[in-house]
Parts: C-alpha cells; structure tokens; sequence
C-alpha cells in the first residue's frame, strides 16, 4: 500500500486537516478501536455492532484512518462478504506514545514555538527569534533548566530500553560512568537501580544540580548518583571514570563542537576507557519526529539540533584514533569506541 508522503498532494491536504485528522486517531484510540483493528481483519459490521456505532458513519471514520496510511482496507472478492480493516502494525503503540497524555509531543506544546507561528520569512530572514525569556540555549534560569530537563526525560524510553540492553556487557561491576550533559540524572538512575555495582556522576552545567539532587533522593540512590559541575564549552571534561557517556547532547551542536567534545572525551578517559553516544541518528522517521525542535529551534540560533547520521560518529571515532568502534541494535542504537 502507498503512503501519503508518497504522493505530495495527498500529503499536504493531510496537513491542511492537520487537526482533524489527530482528532480522529484520539478519538480511536480512546474508544477502543485500535485495539480492534490491530489485530485484524474486522469487518465494518462487526465493528459498528460491538462499539454502537452507525455504520455508515463509522465506514466515513475508517476512511479517515485508512487516507492516513494507518488502516488498510481489503474489499471483499466480488458479491461476497464485506471489506476488512487491519491497522498498520504497532499503531495502537505509536498513537499512545505520540498522542498520549504525557507524550512528547504534549509537552512540547508548553514551549514558546507560536512566536514563530505566520512569521517564518522573517524568522528565515533573522528579523524574529524566540525570545530568550521563553527560551535560550543553553537553558539559563532554573525554569528554563527545569523544563528541557523534563522534556528529555519525558522522550527517555528507548534510550533507556538500549542502555539496560547492553550495560550490563559494556559497563561491568565497579565501573564508573560520567554521563555527560546527563540532564536530571535519570538515565543515570535507572542504570543504577539494575546495576548495583555501577556508579553513575552527571556533568553539567551548575543550574541542573538540583534537579540531580532531587532524582538521587527520590530514587534512593545516595552514595551512587553524584554530580560535577562544569561547562564542557569551557573547561576539560573531568578525568578519573573508565566510561564517558553523551546522550542526546552531540546534536544539539555544530559538527565542530561535536568533534571537540569526542576528542576531549579521548583526553578523559584512561587507556581502555569506554565513550558511549546514543541519539536520534538520523532516518526518516526519527526526522518526523524531531519535527517540532526542527520548526521551534529555527529561532533559536545558538542550538543547532541537527539530526546526524549514524555514519558521522563512527567515522569521526575512528579518525580520533579510538579502536573497536561498535552500533549496538535497539529502539536508539548505541555507539561505543575504546581509547587505546
């Protein structure tokens, strides 16, 4: 079956009803019909018997989903049965995660982004930005700090569900993580908490001390989540652990800096010591689902959050001269090299 994006026409008039069309994928979800129809096939009959619904209303509604590229239909061979409906797989997931009351995309909607809302030529033009009492990269007041911070924990899932796949093989007993730009210490704590004999600092800017301090006590992890405070724009990582980690944190800067930040990692660690790099590596759907930074970050020109393929950091690692440059699968893969 086609997709939209397939067809530009059919694509825009999809974003033109923009609105509508999350209208009705909520509203299958809420009511049950996902369920239904991911399994599949169901028939409009059965499906209009089991929920109340009107069936000619209800064939109106599939329609919806199916101009969506969500729901395929199967008509029925000629004068016998009726059509069948059959989600694409893992819709239910996906509109829960994308549509759900505490997704992402939910929280990114108490980010300033209307500022920019009519205005792109002259945002393109540099003539409007973001105001920076709304929001400025880095994040400077404690309000700002403590809202990126809670949108990167909120978006955590498949970097933790990567992590505890293979930490336990790359990360051994008594090993010491610096987990660099490492936000409220979240990630830290959950590999704590399935680690026992991992200790976890987070290095980051003063303001997220705090926030780490908070997610130590409200996890009980005392003794074993710590934090240092430091700027990696001005100042030398610091040394002494056996794994640096960068976790959605090379995007956000210029290739440049980025380089910089692997190289000051090598000057970091010890001989054998570990960098780990797990981010949105750049595909098609993980640049959908960037779109919101992508729009929003346009009037923010000190953060540049570009996507980057998988490739860059790999090939940047090995002409660093780290060895044993490793992808490990998962929802984000995982990138790991080892100083010499």
């Amino acid at each position: 079956m086609s997709t939209p994006s397939a067809d530009p026409r059919a694509l825009l008039h999809l974003l033109f009803n923009g609105a509508r069309a999350v209208d009705v994928v909520e509203t299958a979800l809420r009511l049950g019909l996902l369920d239904a129809l991911e399994p599949g096939p169901a028939s409009l009959s059965a499906l209009a018997s089991a929920h109340g619904f009107v069936p000619a209303r209800l064939h109106k509604f599939l329609d919806c989903l199916e101009s969506l590229g969500l729901v395929r239909r199967e008509p029925p061979a000629a004068g016998e049965g009726e059509a069948q409906y059959t989600a694409v797989p893992g819709l239910r997931a996906a509109a829960a995660a994308v549509l759900g009351p505490h997704s992402q995309e939910r929280n990114r909607e108490t980010y300033a982004w209307r500022a920019l809302h009519g205005h792109l030529p002259e945002v393109l033009r540099g003539e409007r930005s973001i105001p920076t009492e709304a929001f400025d990269w880095p994040p400077r007041t404690p309000a700002q700090v403590a809202g990126f911070e809670a949108s990167m924990a909120a978006g955590l899932g498949p970097i933790r569900e990567t992590f505890l796949l293979h930490a336990p093989r790359l990360l051994p007993q008594g090993t010491r993580l610096l987990d660099v730009g490492g936000g409220d210490g979240s990630l830290g704590a959950h590999l704590l908490e399935a680690m026992p004999g991992l200790r976890v600092d987070v290095y980051n800017l003063p303001t997220c001390e705090p926030l780490v301090a908070r997610t130590r006590s409200e996890r009980r992890l005392e003794g074993r989540l710590g934090f240092v405070a430091g700027d990696f724009l001005r100042e030398s990582l610091p040394r002494g652990y056996d794994a640096l980690s960068f976790v959605r944190v090379l995007h956000d800067w210029p290739e440049d800096i980025a380089r910089a930040l692997l190289r000051a990692a090598l000057d970091a660690l010890p001989p054998g010591g570990l960098v780990l790099i797990c981010e949105e590596f750049r595909t098609p759907g993980r640049l959908a689902a960037q779109f919101f930074w992508s729009y929003f970050l346009m009037g923010v020109d000190t953060c540049a959050s570009a996507l980057r393929e998988l490739a860059f950091y790999t090939r940047e690692l090995e002409a660093l001269g780290f060895r044993d440059v490793c992808v490990w699968p998962g929802s984000l893969e995982l990138v790991t090299a080892r100083k010499p």
